[in-house]
């Protein structure tokens, strides 16, 4: 009775954790270029009370008996497939489909990795995203003070000359104007070999971890492991809402069942109590 308890207690905080991720998800269902999780749940270690045996005294086989201790969280996933695209008319808002990451300063000095391509120009005429973090790529204009490298690669700002004329960015990441200079700086992606090891910054931003393997780092639509951009696109969430609806019914109702498992268990043991009685 006393391992029902806590068992029961391993579920309710998972489906608490579950419901946690869901709630997320769907508070983010506008958020541009959101990616949804998912929980992924394991057993806790289990008990033998008796060991096989291949015979016993009356010629019997005896298996053997084990009690598990309860659940636990594995890992949070995030899924990477892509938002449908949702047209702006923007020519500075970006949509990537297919592979591939934006890469921004951000305000402490690490590469973000987003797909929320919602860019504009600042003050100083650099291209960055809503939360005023500059654009980065190789293939930039413009030198940070401080040097920012990605895969042995120094990284710039964008800034591209908008004196006077308009600024046009291809799919293949290339900038275009109505005024002829030769050192136009190109938008480059960031991909990974394991994308998962991807740490979550908040904003729709991820940082790198060692656990993403090695960076590959090119224009889009180069050597056909990075996707295309969409000028005048931006990428939405997502998360499917009725999915996600059904998957809090699932959790909710898990964790009623945890909290009537450990009533039940309350019960035998109250009843054992009372049994001198």
């Amino acid at each position: 009775m006393i391992r029902s308890l806590y068992s029961s207690s391993s579920g309710m905080s998972a489906q608490q954790v579950n419901l946690d991720v869901i709630s997320n998800n769907l508070a983010n269902v506008n958020t541009t270029g959101f990616k949804k999780n998912r929980v992924d749940f394991a057993s806790l270690f289990y008990q033998t009370l008796r060991q096989p045996a291949l015979s016993t005294a009356n010629g019997q086989n005896n298996f053997a008996v084990e009690v598990g201790n309860g659940v636990k969280i594995a890992a949070t996933r995030t899924a990477w497939e892509n938002g449908i695209l949702q047209e702006t008319g923007n020519d500075l808002d970006l949509a990537i489909e297919g592979a591939g990451f934006f890469m921004v300063h951000l305000p402490n000095g690490e590469i973000g990795f987003t797909r929320a391509g919602a860019f504009r120009l600042d003050s100083d005429g650099y291209l960055v995203n809503a939360q005023g973090c500059r654009l980065l790529s190789s293939k930039g204009n413009a030198a940070p003070e401080n040097s920012i490298t990605l895969a042995g690669q120094d990284l710039k700002y964008i800034q591209p000359d908008t004196d006077d004329f308009v600024v046009q960015i291809a799919p293949d990441g290339s900038v275009h104007t109505e005024k002829e200079i030769s050192d136009l700086p190109a938008i480059e992606l960031a991909n990974f070999v394991n994308p998962e090891g991807l740490m979550a910054a908040g904003s729709s931003a991820y940082v790198y971890h060692d656990v993403c393997g090695e960076v590959i780092l090119g224009q889009p639509l180069e050597n056909g492991q990075l996707g295309m951009l969409h000028s005048g696109f931006l990428e939405a969430s997502n998360v499917n809402i009725v999915e996600e609806m059904i998957k809090m019914i699932m959790a909710q109702r898990a964790y009623e069942i945890g909290s009537k498992s450990i009533q039940t268990s309350d019960e035998m043991m109250s009843i054992t109590n009372n049994l001198k009685r």
